[in-house]
């Protein structure tokens, strides 16, 4: 028992090492996408209806760093403001399959040919699945209604790239991340070497276990990339994993449950069925690419181990830290807020950081909550409601007691 155990932490502990530095980098920039970019400006481009709205619906949610059911609110708001349904279902399966955070995470664990075919398997899923639902599932051209917001101080906003990127996304993925790596760490430690080529030989049916294990399981981005890593080890055929680095993220019980209540039962069947499809299409196209470059294992193997020793266990110290900070900063704010106000002209991140600048700045606050789904301020601190809802109210937006 003690040996399995051992074993076990040592392979986690590599597959951390190994994932931390591209990780960090990763989030870097998704703290800068989030800070300058956010999803106003993808929305004031989804209101229509045609082939441009889909293939820019696709273009944005690729970057974007949103988990599976972080996605969620933020295709809600979209379609609420008057996003399309076909690039509802495009930003739906485009933005949870990658991400710049996990495009450099697969890059350290599994080689620079999957952090190829990650992406390009994300752009080809989101523009067919928009397409298919504009021609056989058409609607009337919707406008976004999108607003104006006041100008965040530069400072904020490079502030803000640090906190969201290493403290908010750290909180959002960290859960995933540790339960991937682990499970990584597991199958790594106890599957025999040869088991899957012994018994799973056929790659029809490797794709099919995929495909049955990734779209009822709730898996982010990043967390399945360790997963995926153990499997090939095991024997798991390149293309196999790749099934599930696609199916995963992109279906769970929640997205799809989504999809059937808000974007009717027609878009259902069209979500799901294409994205059944195209990873088992991608997956086998994977595998003919690789083979034809030779089948080398350096085109899938881990690319961080490269790294110098001391600086993986740095960057993986850090990354470590900034999970239990998230875990730490998760639980510091769900304490109750002396103030709850309704916010309902509250509609989008930017809306959210402008609220979190004014109040954050003020004197006596000592805590700050902004739920952006149910469009609710909590705020704590010594100072009284009025001071609040004056504040709101003096960067644009309309506060109501809750």
């Amino acid at each position: 028992m003690f040996n399995l155990i051992y074993n076990v932490l040592r392979e986690s502990v590599r597959l951390w090492l190994a994932l931390s530095p591209y990780l960090l980098l990763g989030m870097l920039i998704a703290g800068g996408l989030h800070s300058f970019l956010g999803e106003g400006f993808v929305g004031r481009h989804l209101g229509g209806g045609g082939p441009r709205s889909v293939l820019k619906a696709t273009l944005f949610g690729i970057p974007l760093p949103l988990c599976s059911c972080g996605v969620i609110p933020v295709a809600a708001s979209l379609r609420r403001e008057g996003a399309s349904k076909s690039s509802v279902l495009s930003f739906l399966v485009s933005t949870p399959t990658t991400g710049v955070d996990s495009f450099f995470a697969t890059y350290s664990l599994l080689g620079p040919l999957f952090a190829i075919f990650r992406p390009l398997a994300a752009f080809l899923t989101g523009i067919t699945i928009g397409a298919f639902n504009w021609l056989f599932n058409p609607e009337g051209k919707r406008k976004f209604s999108g607003h104006r917001h006041p100008q965040l101080p530069p400072s904020f906003k490079v502030r803000e790239v640090f906190r969201y990127g290493f403290l908010e996304l750290a909180a959002e993925i960290g859960k995933w991340l540790l339960i991937g790596v682990v499970a990584g760490g597991v199958l790594t430690a106890i599957i025999p070497p040869h088991l899957f080529t012994r018994y799973l030989s056929s790659l029809s049916l490797q794709f099919l276990v995929m495909l049955a294990l990734g779209i009822p399981l709730y898996v982010c981005a990043t967390g399945s990339i360790p997963i995926a890593a153990a499997l090939i080890s095991k024997g798991f055929s390149p293309g196999s994993a790749l099934v599930f680095l696609i199916a995963g993220p992109a279906t769970n019980t929640v997205t799809l449950s989504f999809v059937y209540s808000r974007l009717g039962r027609r878009a259902f069947y069209i979500y799901l069925s294409f994205i059944i499809l195209i990873s088992l299409l991608i997956g086998w196209i994977f595998n003919l690419f690789w083979l034809r470059l030779g089948g080398g294992v350096g085109l899938i193997s881990p690319q961080g181990s490269g790294l110098p020793p001391f600086f993986q266990f740095l960057t993986g110290g850090i990354l470590f830290l900034l999970i239990l900070r998230g875990f730490y900063e998760g639980k510091k704010e769900t304490k109750p807020m002396r103030y709850k106000l309704w916010v309902p002209d509250m509609t989008c991140k930017h809306c959210r950081m402008i609220i979190e600048n004014k109040l954050r700045g003020m004197a006596g606050v000592k805590g700050v909550l902004v739920d952006l789904g149910e469009k609710t301020v909590g705020v704590d601190g010594d100072l009284s409601l009025k001071e609040v809802e004056e504040a709101i109210r003096e960067v644009g937006y309309t506060p109501e007691e809750r």
